[in-house]
């Protein structure tokens, strides 16, 4: 088993921090609660049950008794954000030409104050 494979494991208990899985008879593993959600977890209940089975990412293995394991990098979607731009660069090709001027005016007005200043 190394970092990067897929693993199916049992719940076998919930803490706090995060919740065991049994992945066989000899490995163990855990799921730190910063790897059930990208989301605030304030329950792991919410999550996972213990005595179910699932698909679950290695994140680490330290030794064979210490698994880093991932839910939420298997299970969650990722948003997609539908957008459909229909006005393209237009509001700006029709802005610019009014920036241009304001910037010219504004310079020649720069330049003017100068002129009587000096």
């Amino acid at each position: 088993m190394k970092k990067g494979d897929t693993v199916e494991g049992v719940i076998t208990a919930i803490k706090p921090y995060g919740a065991f899985v049994k992945i066989n008879d000899q490995m163990q593993g855990l799921i730190h609660i910063s790897e059930i959600s990208n989301h605030y977890v304030q329950d792991i209940h919410d999550y996972l049950t213990v005595g179910e089975r699932y698909t679950l990412l290695v994140l680490n293995v330290k030794a064979q008794d210490k698994i880093s394991l991932s839910y939420k990098r298997l299970h969650q979607k990722k948003k997609r954000l539908n957008i459909h731009l229909k006005t393209g660069f237009k509001p700006l090709k029709e802005q610019l030409p009014i920036w241009i001027d304001y910037y010219h005016k504004r310079n020649h007005e720069d330049k003017e104050k100068e002129n009587k200043e000096s």
